[in-house]
C-alpha cells in the first residue's frame, strides 16, 4: 500500500534530535529491535484493498497480504486495531521488515502440536479431502488421517466426512518434513473403554437396553450397547421365520433388546429382540382354530408353496396342492405375489414344531364333490381327448377334472396295442361313466360300454353240444384258437384234438384255415369257449354221441381255459415221467 492510498501519521519520534543513531531512536520510545525468525504481536494500523499495514513496535511498519489473514478457511473481517501474531521473516537493507501472518500461524500450530503430543491431548481439525490411504485434515497444517484411524469400524461413506470438524489425537509428527499423523479412533477407543467399564458394572441378564446396529450377517446382527458389543442371533430376532436379518433391520438403526446372557470373563453378550414380546405360538390354537378362516399376507414364495403371515411371528405354509381344486399350478407365483393379502383356511397346527398348514382351495366348492352328483355312474358324457398314453386316453370333463378311458375299456373285441391306433388328440368322443373316486380324484370312463358285451349273449348263441365252423387265428403248443364271430374266439385244447395223444398241434393246422368243432364249454364271465375235435369223431369217447361227449366233458372235464392249461401241464409232466 502506498502513501497516496492511506496517510499514516506517526509522531513517536518528534522529540528525537536530528541525526540520532538507530539505537537512540528505539531508546527514545523504549523500543526493542525484533529478531528475525521471532513471532511477535502485530497491530493493524491501516488497511487497503489488498494489504494490511501492521506495526510490531519496530521503527517501521510492514505490509501483509490480506490473503494471509484466514479464520478456519474463511477471510476475516479485519479492522484497524486488531492484533495478530506475525513472524519476522527478514529485515530489509533499508530498515523495513518482511512479516508473515501465515508462517506465524504455522509456527504456533507446530508449537501446539508438540505440546498436545507431549500432554496426550487433542486437537481439532477439518477433514478436507480423500488422499491415498486415508484423509487429509487441516489442523493448522495439513495432517494425514489413515483409514484405520477414522473410526472404530470401517466407514462406508468417506465422502460424507469431508468438511466436518472432529477432535484428533496426534500419533506422530516431524516438523522438518512437515508431516503429522493423527487419529480419531484413539479418542473413540478411550471413550468406549470408559463406557465398557461402566457397562460391566451395570449390565445384567434380563435387562432391556437400547443399542445401535453396527453389522448385519447371515446369522444375526451385532449391536453396540455403549462400550460392549452384543450378538442377536437370527433365531432371536422374531418368533416367526426370518430369511435374512437385513429384511428386518439396517446398519445404524437403534433398537431395543433384551440381555439373554452375559459372560463377564469374555465380555460376550447374547441379545434378543423377540423376547421383548410373549411367544404368540403359546395361544395360536385359540386364535386360529382348525377349520376357521382368516386373512394372511404373502411374505415368501417357493417352488412348493407360499408362506403367509397371520400376525407378527406367526407364519403358515400354503402348499401348492392346497391352492386350487382344479388348476394345475406350475408355480405359486402364477397365483399370488409377495405382499398380497389373501383369505385362507386353517388346515392343521403343530405348536411344538411351530408349523401351520393353510389352504386356499378350501374356500371354494370342491369340483369333485359336484362331479359325483353331476356325472352319475352309467351316464354318458362327451369330451375332447386331451392326452393319449400307452395305457389309455384322457378326456377333459370340466375345468380341473379329466377322465381316463383305460385301453381295456376301448373295445369289447379288438385287441388294441396302443390307443393312438384308433384315436387322435383333440378328437371329441363319447364315453360311459364307470367310477368316480373322489378321495383319489380319479374319473374312470369306458367306450366299449356304449355297446352291449357280445359275450353276454355267448351262452345262448353257442350252447354246449353245438357244432360250429370257424377260422383258425392262432396255433400254439397247447391248442388251436378259432374265431366264431368278430371278437368271439374258442380254443381247441391239445387234449381235444384227437382220440390219439397229440403232443403239439403246431404243424397240424394253419392260420386262416376253416375248422369244424363242437362246443363243449362256454364261460361268459371268463370270456372263453372250449371247443373239441375229438367229440366229432365217430362214436365220440367210448361210443358216446357228440352231444353225450360234450355233456360228459362239461360234467367231468376242465371247465375253464385255466383248468385246461393246468390239465395240459399235467399231461406234459406225465409224459416226461414216462
Amino acid at each position: 500500500m502506498g502513501n497516496n492510498e492511506t496517510e499514516i501519521k506517526n509522531d513517536r519520534f518528534d522529540s528525537v534530535e536530528e541525526g540520532a543513531s538507530f539505537a537512540e531512536l528505539f531508546a527514545a520510545e523504549d523500543l526493542t529491535v525484533a529478531n528475525v525468525g521471532e513471532v511477535v504481536a502485530g497491530t493493524i494500523i491501516g488497511l487497503s484493498n489488498d494489504y494490511a499495514v501492521v506495526d510490531i513496535g519496530d521503527k517501521s511498519e510492514s505490509e501483509i497480504s490480506l490473503s494471509e489473514f484466514k479464520n478456519e478457511g474463511e477471510d476475516v473481517e479485519l479492522k484497524v486495531g486488531d492484533v495478530f501474531d506475525v513472524l519476522v521473516e527478514k529485515r530489509e537493507a533499508e530498515g523495513g521488515l518482511r512479516l508473515s501472518r501465515e508462517k506465524a500461524i504455522g509456527i504456533k500450530v507446530w508449537e501446539d502440536i508438540a505440546r498436545i503430543e507431549e500432554e496426550d491431548g487433542t486437537i481439532q481439525g477439518r477433514i478436507d479431502s480423500r488422499v491415498k490411504g486415508g484423509m487429509s485434515v487441516d489442523i493448522g497444517v495439513p495432517a494425514f488421517l489413515p483409514y484405520s484411524q477414522i473410526d472404530l469400524r470401517p466407514v462406508k461413506d468417506l465422502d460424507g466426512l469431508i468438511s466436518q470438524f472432529f477432535d484428533f489425537k496426534i500419533l506422530k509428527y516431524n516438523r522438518r518434513r512437515n508431516n503429522v499423523v493423527i487419529s480419531r479412533r484413539a479418542i473413540l477407543e478411550e471413550a468406549r473403554n470408559k463406557l465398557r467399564e461402566k457397562m460391566r458394572e451395570t449390565l445384567e441378564e434380563g435387562a432391556v437396553i437400547k443399542g445401535a446396529i453396527t453389522n448385519i450377517t447371515d446369522y444375526g446382527i451385532f449391536i453396540d450397547l455403549g462400550g460392549l458389543d452384543g450378538l442377536c442371533h437370527i433365531t432371536d430376532l422374531s418368533w416367526g421365520r426370518v430369511s435374512h436379518p437385513s429384511k428386518l433391520f439396517k446398519v445404524g438403526e437403534e433398537i431395543e433388546v433384551k440381555v439373554l446372557k452375559y459372560d463377564k470373563e469374555t465380555d460376550k453378550v447374547s441379545l434378543g429382540v423377540k423376547q421383548l414380546k410373549s411367544d404368540p405360538w403359546t395361544t395360536v390354537e385359540e386364535r386360529y382354530p382348525v377349520g376357521s378362516k382368516t386373512v394372511g399376507r404373502v411374505v415368501s414364495i417357493t417352488d412348493y408353496g407360499v408362506f403367509a403371515e397371520l400376525e407378527e411371528g406367526v407364519e403358515g405354509l400354503i402348499h401348492v396342492s392346497e391352492m386350487s381344486w382344479s388348476k394345475k399350478i406350475r408355480h405359486p407365483s402364477k397365483i399370488v405375489t409377495v405382499g398380497d393379502e389373501t383369505e385362507i383356511a386353517i388346515l392343521n397346527i403343530d405348536v411344538d414344531a411351530k408349523r401351520i398348514s393353510l389352504g386356499m382351495k378350501q374356500l371354494q366348492p370342491n369340483p369333485w364333490d359336484l362331479a359325483v352328483d353331476n356325472y352319475p355312474v352309467g351316464s354318458i358324457i362327451e369330451g375332447k381327448i386331451k392326452n393319449i398314453t400307452d395305457f389309455g386316453i384322457f378326456i377333459g370333463i370340466e375345468e380341473g377334472i379329466d377322465g381316463l378311458i383305460h385301453v381295456s375299456d376301448l373295445s369289447w373285441t379288438e385287441r388294441i396295442k396302443h390307443p393312438s391306433e384308433k384315436y387322435s388328440k383333440n378328437e371329441v368322443i363319447q364315453a360311459v361313466v364307470l367310477k368316480i373316486d373322489k378321495e383319489n380324484e380319479r374319473f374312470s370312463l369306458g367306450v366299449k360300454q356304449l355297446e352291449p358285451d357280445p359275450w353276454q349273449a355267448a351262452a345262448s348263441n353257442y350252447p354246449t353240444g353245438t357244432m360250429i365252423e370257424g377260422t383258425i387265428t392262432n396255433v400254439t403248443d397247447f391248442g388251436v384258437f378259432v374265431q366264431l364271430e368278430e371278437g368271439i374266439e374258442g380254443l381247441v385244447h391239445v387234449s381235444e384234438i384227437s382220440r390219439e395223444k397229440v403232443k403239439t398241434p403246431i404243424g397240424m393246422f394253419n392260420v386262416g384255415d376253416t375248422l369244424k368243432a363242437m362246443i363243449i364249454n362256454v364261460s361268459a364271465e371268463d370270456r372263453k369257449i372250449g371247443l373239441s375235435l375229438k367229440a366229432l369223431e365217430e362214436g365220440g369217447d367210448a361210443g358216446a354221441t357228440p352231444e353225450e361227449y360234450a355233456k360228459k366233458v362239461q360234467n367231468s372235464g376242465p371247465s375253464t381255459f385255466g383248468d385246461l392249461l393246468k390239465a395240459a401241464a399235467g399231461s406234459e409232466e406225465e409224459e416226461g415221467d414216462k
